[in-house]
């Protein structure tokens, strides 16, 4: 758990030195530039370096050990990052459309065209950030790492969407100055779609809801191959964090005693926790 977390937190480190540079390349643009799109863009960049912090914070306190207090650990921290993370994604896209839409409304001059080199840049960046934090979140089986990279490839697809509607803006001439506010509009939408997408799984979690099939059936496989299981009465799975804890009930041969029908960690190596027999 310890080795996870922390490969969870260097990637979050790592996300927040991107997006530091990423957001004051863009904000200086976009004013400059005349580019409400890249303004927003470097909004989100900016929310995204709060989302890394706030996964660190929650991987560095889901990796404690388990006391009196909180016997079964902590390991729920991470999922109240998760969806603190989702929650920062919708925020930013409601805020991105509330602009966009002033701006829509508000007749301006249309964005330089060296901003579509910025937009560019930035799109390929967080396109392989996002990627790098995704491969580490799926590796570590961390679902709030793994909403940090959706935050990463929300920055890559407003960066995109504003650079199809510059190019637009510019190609269209007179009357179709707006286009950029109408690609930032669109990506909030995007943007506030994926936040959705990633906070239903950690309010599950929080619940105690069941995992998927996948896993409680394979637990219940391993479980029924121990010598000395006769039967699986009960079986009740949850996530918390980056674990699983389980709660079983088997029927035991007579002659097994309890040293003889051990749950063995190898179900989902240190992914599970058993919690009674």
């Amino acid at each position: 758990m310890s080795d996870r977390s922390e490969r969870g937190i260097r990637a979050a480190q790592l996300g927040i030195l991107v997006n530091a540079v990423l957001a004051l390349v863009k904000l200086l643009a976009g004013v400059v530039g005349n580019s409400y799109a890249l303004v927003a863009d470097a909004v989100e960049s900016s929310t995204d370096i709060f989302s890394s912090l706030v996964v660190m914070s929650g991987l560095r306190i889901a990796r404690r050990d388990p006391t009196d207090e909180y016997p079964f650990g902590f390991g729920r921290a991470e999922t109240l990052a998760t969806g603190v993370v989702a929650l920062m994604l919708v925020g930013a896209a409601v805020g991105i459309a509330i602009e966009a839409v002033r701006e829509i409304l508000t007749p301006h001059h249309p964005p330089a065209p060296w901003t579509l080199a910025v937009l560019a840049t930035v799109v390929i960046v967080k396109w392989m950030i996002s990627r790098r934090v995704q491969a580490v979140g799926v590796d570590i089986g961390s679902r709030a790492v793994a909403a940090d990279a959706w935050h990463h490839l929300s920055d890559a697809v407003t960066s995109a969407a504003a650079f199809i509607g510059i190019s637009i803006a510019l190609w269209g001439g007179v009357g179709w100055e707006p286009a950029d506010d109408w690609a930032a509009l669109v990506a909030s939408g995007v943007i506030a779609y994926n936040g959705l997408a990633m906070l239903y799984p950690a309010l599950r979690d929080l619940m105690d809801a069941a995992p998927g099939s996948e896993v409680v059936d394979q637990i219940r496989q391993v479980a029924q191959q121990i010598p000395g299981v006769l039967a699986i009465e009960k079986l009740l799975v949850r996530r918390s964090g980056m674990v699983y804890h389980v709660a079983i009930h088997v029927q035991a041969a007579n002659h097994a005693g309890p040293e003889q029908v051990p749950i063995v960690q190898t179900i989902l190596g240190d992914d599970i926790v058993v919690e009674r027999l």
